[in-house]
């Protein structure tokens, strides 16, 4: 193996490295760590993985595992490498007529790589791919000796409904990725998600700590549909590779015509010296690019759903906002129930989204959110509209409906609209664009309570259907955006279920979870600082009657870690938790730049359980000279006090509701704990001079 270029892009070091047969494939390592490489005896692994119908199948007992690293991959050369401005192209073929080509991107600014495939027959037959990777990164790690025994953690982040973001350890050997002591046998951990929830179980986010060296590489995927991820090993090199499924694992397959090119979705990449909680902040400055409202103060929100529980009548509507008439809400969002036929339930008719005017909306709807804009606010709407619901007329659209194997894919109470249908796209068109160009909505929460699976009916392959619905979804929503100026546009999927890049850089912000009154919400919350912006993570605050002040507080301090979302029984609060709710609005407006443009440090031990969680955490995000921490406390036993450093000199000010000290000596703050399941936020500054300084 040897270098054949290098690239220093902001503090990375791109090296590509090719062997004598003319593979080539890249390293990426800290700039300021290249002299501690280490020479290995290693093989280069292509940095495009692809594979075709008819393709001889990987060997070394990959068959059914992989179908990377096989010999159709094995015969793509390295043909030329140039430099395109901020992207390096590099080509490669085999001497069938295929070609690909592989590029990287960087720019000043960014912490962070984006990586994307083009696959092009060049042949004069037809090409099935069965695979193409996004990304294919190799030689990790460069800098412990041998296989690093004991040095490899490899980190990814499962999910859940109402659980969103769990960071999963394990180390190279506990996985099973140790070579085997031949170098035969390949070894293979593939994970994904198969779908079009891409985060129902799975982010598609992956890292992997050189624990000995300090160093960790860390990659995303932006991809609204299924996608897979890839560890293999077969020597003392551990590759990592993440894209669209393969045949095996999702289905998916692609036909491609004498010339026709295929592109497979945008990956971002990392490294960095520290651990994954450090490196993840780096992988984030692609998401804060792709981000269209990454300048804006971030907004106060309302949201309904948890106050009138499916029933936003006109009526409703006009007393919750008067309610919320000069209080520091700037958007006022009515949930899901506003369609709801005759006297019925709202749940079973979602798809046709008209209004019930006889019941709920006498008026028509554009009164209700002329009152809402009347009371000060932005007014807000729901909507499901890639779905239908059994009592909808679109439900029995069968031409209008996805279908698998010539069945229309019907999951109980949920059928789908095949968003790559022109007639579709016209239909929400009128339906949903038209809904809230009449009514001069300037909010839309974009909801998804249910997964289409492995795919659709395409000639291509299931998956490749699956794929181009959701591309539909994505084509849709920037339509909407472009009729509708200034829309703000919320990512909701059952709450967390679709927080990938992809969508999140067409979308304002997203529901980070739909737990809405639960303990476990800063934990979610808290956890998400490593896959998506807090300026884009819209979190619950659910407010009751019943609720303590100590309770007011834990959950408006939850809305910290991202963007304040409240709800629950604003009718009926006391003045003492409206004035705690006030303190909460001030204190948050204080600190949303943090929220928006900072970094986060993660501190603190929490249980394995999140329902029932014991311990305590701290996130301490840093924008420029200001610092904002953010503490809770959980059940079971907790320190009486915390120490955390804060590159700070001056308390600005405190949140709490148990009369907690608050001491800053020497850039050392200490917050005394009195309560489980209480809440503290400190706000701090740089560069006054004042070393010491305690507040309670």
């Amino acid at each position: 193996m040897k270098t054949y270029s290098e690239y220093h892009l902001g503090d990375m070091l791109a090296r590509y490295v090719t062997d004598e047969a003319g593979h080539i494939g890249l390293m990426l390592i800290p700039a300021n760590r290249a002299c501690d490489v280490l020479e290995k005896p290693w093989a280069v692994e292509s940095l495009v993985q692809c594979h075709a119908r008819g393709d001889q199948l990987p060997n070394g007992y990959g068959n059914g595992h992989t179908m990377a690293t096989s010999t159709a991959t094995a015969r793509m050369k390295l043909c030329g490498q140039e430099r395109q401005g901020g992207t390096i192209v590099t080509t490669l073929a085999d001497d069938t007529g295929r070609r690909a080509y592989h590029h990287l991107t960087w720019h000043e600014g960014l912490q962070a790589l984006r990586v994307s495939t083009v696959f092009e027959n060049v042949t004069d037959a037809p090409i099935t791919l069965d695979l193409l990777s996004s990304v294919n990164l190799g030689g990790i790690t460069p800098f412990t000796a041998s296989d690093a025994c004991g040095a490899l953690m490899i980190h990814r982040a499962r999910s859940a409904w109402s659980a969103e973001g769990r960071l999963q350890s394990e180390s190279a050997e506990t996985l099973h990725l140790e070579r085997s002591w031949t170098g035969h046998a390949l070894r293979v951990e593939k994970f994904g998600q198969i779908g079009s929830m891409p985060v129902r179980q799975w982010f598609p986010f992956l890292a992997v700590e050189d624990t000995a060296a300090g160093v960790t590489w860390a990659m995303q995927l932006a991809c609204p549909s299924s996608w897979q991820a890839e560890l293999r090993r077969k020597d003392d090199g551990l590759n990592l590779m993440m894209g669209l499924p393969d045949e095996d694992f999702g289905h998916w397959c692609k036909t491609l015509q004498p010339g026709e090119t295929f592109e497979a979705p945008e990956a971002y990449l990392t490294v960095g010296e520290g651990s994954v909680d450090a490196v993840s902040q780096r992988l984030l400055s692609v998401q804060r690019e792709n981000w269209l409202r990454r300048a804006e103060p971030l907004p106060v929100m309302f949201n309904e759903y948890c106050t009138t529980w499916g029933e936003p009548s006109h009526t409703n509507m006009v007393r919750i906002a008067d309610c919320l008439r000069g209080r520091g809400i700037d958007i006022m969002v009515m949930d899901a129930g506003w369609y709801a036929k005759g006297d019925g339930g709202w749940s079973d008719c979602g798809g046709d989204w008209i209004p019930n005017e006889a019941r709920l909306f006498p008026q028509g709807l554009k009164a209700t959110a002329d009152a809402i804009r009347d009371a000060g606010m932005k007014p807000g709407i729901w909507f499901e509209m890639e779905t239908c619901a059994k009592d909808s007329d679109v439900f029995k659209r069968e031409d209008m409906l996805l279908t698998r194997h010539g069945v229309v894919i019907d999951t109980d109470n949920r059928r789908f609209l095949d968003m790559r249908k022109q007639a579709v796209q016209d239909y929400l068109q009128a339906r949903v664009t038209g809904l809230l160009q009449q009514c001069g909505f300037e909010y839309i929460k974009v909801d998804y309570n249910d997964c289409i699976g492995v795919g659709c009916d395409d000639p291509d392959s299931l998956g490749e259907g699956l794929r181009q619905n959701m591309q539909g979804t994505l084509r849709f929503l920037r339509a909407m955006r472009e009729a509708v100026p200034g829309l703000y546009i919320e990512n909701c999927a059952s709450g967390g279920h679709r927080l990938e890049p992809s969508l999140m850089a067409i979308t304002d912000m997203a529901s980070f979870s739909d737990a809405h009154e639960c303990a476990e919400i800063p934990i979610i919350a808290a956890n998400l600082h490593r896959l998506i912006l807090p300026g884009q993570s819209q979190i619950w605050a659910v407010l009751r009657h019943t609720d303590s002040l100590r309770r007011i507080n834990y959950s408006l301090v939850n809305t910290f870690l991202g963007v304040m979302c409240l709800s629950g029984d604003v009718l009926t609060l006391t003045d003492a938790q409206w004035h705690k709710v006030a303190e909460g609005i001030d204190f948050y407006r204080a600190v949303r730049g943090i929220i928006r443009d900072g970094v986060s440090e993660f501190h603190g031990t929490v249980s394995a359980s999140w329902r029932h969680p014991t311990g305590w955490q701290a996130i301490c995000r840093r924008a420029g000279a200001e610092t904002l921490v953010v503490l809770h406390t959980f059940g079971g036993g907790f320190p009486q006090q915390v120490t955390l450093p804060v590159a700070a000199d001056r308390i600005l000010r405190v949140m709490c509701s148990e009369d907690n000290e608050v001491t800053l000596i020497g850039g050392q703050l200490t917050i005394a704990l009195c309560a489980p399941f209480e809440a503290v936020a400190v706000h701090l500054r740089a560069g006054d001079g004042q070393c010491n300084q305690s507040m309670q």
